[in-house]
């Protein structure tokens, strides 16, 4: 890989964006060897992603505007769609995916954030998608997942003015979850993805599946998704193991119980 670096840490997986010259900006190259990269995680053996960029000035910038510009419309089509089928693939992996944003989320870098399934960022962080000022549209599923996010009235505001936010203002409307220093983004990224990693990989899955399906339909369809994902859960080691831990906890806990006696 010339652009994406991958490192396990215990149950957890961090891949790099590594294109720091220029500021991470995706290219064809990069949306690529991302692709490469996320088939070749070890399920097995991985529980939880964490997604950066290199360098402590960007997450990710934007998409490639040198290599957008000479497009035609068919080229800048199926560019769109090689983005947006990767990051669909990202937003659809089975374990869940954390963005360590740090440093500029323009564009295609807000775009491959909201792709992730929790968002904590650098207070240097700046978030935006600045695409009319360039002549096009979000194309990597911003028009999208923004809207979804942070509400139809805010993403139109942000997508219509072109106007870039700052981190406090992208954890106000809630595109993040939390804001920390540089020094602190990446320690607290591996401290959440290693507290999800300690609960029940099964459990965990069919939870971020039951989320992201549901939200496509209605509430009596999205109640039969969770019930089958529910159900689906049983039999298995984890929930044996789970169950059975806090039964025996809570026997424990009973027996410690010294009951008042009358003198």
């Amino acid at each position: 890989m010339e652009f994406i670096t991958y490192e396990q840490q215990d149950f957890v997986g961090i891949i790099t964006i590594n294109r720091p010259k220029a500021l991470n900006a995706l290219n064809s190259s990069v949306l690529e060897e991302l692709d490469k990269t996320l088939e070749q995680v070890d399920l097995a053996n991985t529980r939880c992603l964490i997604l950066t960029g290199a360098g402590d000035k960007s997450f990710v910038a934007g998409a490639d505007i040198g290599e957008m510009s000479t497009l035609t419309k068919a080229e800048g089509e199926a560019f769109g769609k090689k983005g947006n089928d990767v990051f669909r693939k990202l937003e659809t992996f089975p374990i869940p995916v954390i963005a360590a944003i740090n440093g500029f989320a323009l564009g295609g870098g807000c775009e491959i954030a909201m792709s992730c399934d929790i968002r904590i960022c650098s207070d240097n962080a700046v978030f935006g998608q600045p695409e009319v000022g360039l002549g096009i549209t979000p194309g990597f599923g911003g028009t999208q997942r923004l809207a979804r996010t942070v509400g139809v009235g805010m993403a139109k505001q942000m997508i219509y003015t072109g106007r870039n936010i700052k981190s406090d203002e992208a954890f106000r409307i809630g595109l993040v979850n939390a804001v920390y220093s540089q020094e602190e983004l990446m320690d607290a990224a591996k401290k959440l993805a290693s507290t999800i990693s300690m609960n029940a990989p099964i459990a965990v899955r069919n939870c971020k599946k039951a989320i992201n399906d549901g939200l496509q339909v209605d509430m009596d369809a999205a109640i039969v998704i969770e019930e089958k994902l529910f159900g689906d859960c049983f039999e298995t080691e984890d929930q044996k193991a789970g169950m059975g831990n806090f039964l025996e906890k809570d026997k424990e806990k009973k027996l410690k119980i010294v009951p008042f006696q009358n003198k």
